[in-house]
């Protein structure tokens, strides 16, 4: 598989397929920000594309954080006095609140109700809370469940272990002619969560076999780590290196049937996001383009004013803008791969251009060149030019050493991959020089 097969529509749903099949192996396992759960999920990425591991230690300061202590869990549930399991992490790891504090007592109705939660709008679905940096415990529940309850002596365990360990996360880099990087960045951290986000792991894992299955212009940083902590990690981490970031993308909720959304950078005016506008508008998917704003995913911390990266995000349904969002309802059904298979598209086409943008020179200005006589142009007159034709003269009209291809592309209100195409054939001829790198790199 390469990024050119991505690009094709019906390849691209061949892709999405697998993507989906991979979704349904990470959706099982019990994630958080960290722990085995994420060791397990970063295992199946590695068996897929080249990742290198890192293991940042508990109590690690990153800025104004700490790296937590490592949390595990291995059994929870609420026994009734009759021995019946009415709570049971083995059928949900969403049934427990992420980062419990161990916990064996008997209660009372009274006393436990405090820690259980539940989504009254939606009886039949479980929540996903979590209690991160403040010692908890407590249990998700469906809501018809928490009423049918009554008042009796409860055994309550939460097995988890709560101690000096580590932060982890990978990397798979994938060198390019230059330097300079683009940043694909994904989270980790979610439990039996399918899009938010086991897709958003499939589709950045299917990026970069794309990506290492060919030469490509720029460098290729894939992240994989847990929301929020993990990206403030791997920036404390890597600040000496930030200079070569170019680009970059935040990835998630890429298989629900929403349109596929992007979030400009804080900058606005990135190529980056430029890319994503005018791919977006010219492969023919339903999207939307949504304005920066400091809530969300980790675009938040790549784009903070310390940083101030050029870094979207790209998602079909954004955080919290689908009913099941957060729920035991974000499951197996809610993702397809024909979901998948348009995220997939639609990135490839924004990757190409980040990676094939270009400024040029038209080495004969004065007059439209003759295009026939070099095999450029059809012989026979009196018909309207084609698309290749129309771009071929966009081309050449507008390459003047300062615009760049997508700039010509988004006013000839065609394709990226046919201004280049185009591009390509005119320097083969020597009517195009290439003057700058420039547009590839701002």
């Amino acid at each position: 598989m390469s990024l050119e097969q991505l690009k094709s529509r019906e390849q691209s749903s061949e892709f999405g397929a697998r993507a989906y099949e991979f979704v349904r192996e990470l959706f099982p396992i019990c994630r958080s920000i960290t722990g085995d759960g994420v060791r397990r999920t970063l295992d199946l990425v590695a068996a897929r594309v080249p990742v290198q591991r890192y293991e940042v230690p508990s109590g690690t300061q990153v800025y104004d954080w700490q790296v937590p202590p490592e949390w595990n869990i291995r059994d929870a549930y609420v026994k009734d006095s009759g021995g019946r399991r009415v709570i049971d992490f083995q059928q949900s790891n969403l049934h427990v609140v992420s980062y419990s504090v161990p916990v064996r007592q008997t209660m009372s109705l009274t006393q436990l109700r405090p820690h259980l939660h539940s989504i009254p709008e939606h009886p039949d679905w479980i929540p996903y809370r979590t209690s991160y940096y403040k010692p908890a415990w407590g249990f998700c529940v469906r809501d018809r469940d928490l009423r049918s309850l009554r008042e009796d002596r409860y055994e309550v365990c939460i097995d988890s272990t709560l101690a000096p360990g580590s932060l982890t996360y990978a990397e798979c880099y994938l060198p390019g002619a230059s330097s300079e990087e683009v940043l694909i960045f994904t989270h980790v951290c979610h439990p039996s969560l399918a899009n938010d986000n086991a897709s958003g792991i499939a589709v950045a894992t299917e990026l970069a076999m794309a990506m290492a299955q060919q030469k490509h212009q720029l460098s290729y940083r894939f992240v994989f780590a847990p929301g929020t902590i993990g990206a403030i990690t791997w920036l404390a981490r890597n600040e000496s290196g930030l200079a070569r970031i170019r680009h970059g993308l935040v990835l998630g909720l890429l298989g629900d049937p929403g349109p596929l959304t992007y979030k400009m950078s804080a900058r606005g005016n990135a190529l980056v996001d430029r890319a994503a506008i005018h791919a977006l508008g010219t492969i023919g998917v339903a999207s939307r383009v949504e304005e920066f704003s400091p809530y969300g995913y980790d675009e938040r911390q790549f784009c903070s004013p310390g940083f101030d990266l050029p870094v979207g995000r790209l998602t079909r349904s954004a955080n919290e803008a689908y009913p099941q969002y957060h729920s035991s309802a974000d499951d197996l059904s809610l993702v397809a791969g024909r979901h998948l298979g348009e995220s997939l598209f639609a990135c490839a086409h924004l990757l190409e251009i980040l990676d094939c943008d270009g400024t040029y020179t038209n080495t004969s200005p004065k007059c439209e060149p003759q295009l026939g006589k070099r095999g450029l142009y059809r012989p026979t007159g009196g018909k309207g030019p084609g698309q290749f034709e129309h771009a071929l003269l966009w081309v050449l009209n507008q390459s003047n050493g300062q615009r760049s291809l997508l700039e010509i592309a988004s006013r000839a209100r065609l394709p990226f991959a046919v201004i280049r195409c185009a591009a390509d054939a005119l320097q083969r001829t020597g009517l195009l020089r290439e003057t700058s790198l420039e547009a590839r790199t701002t």
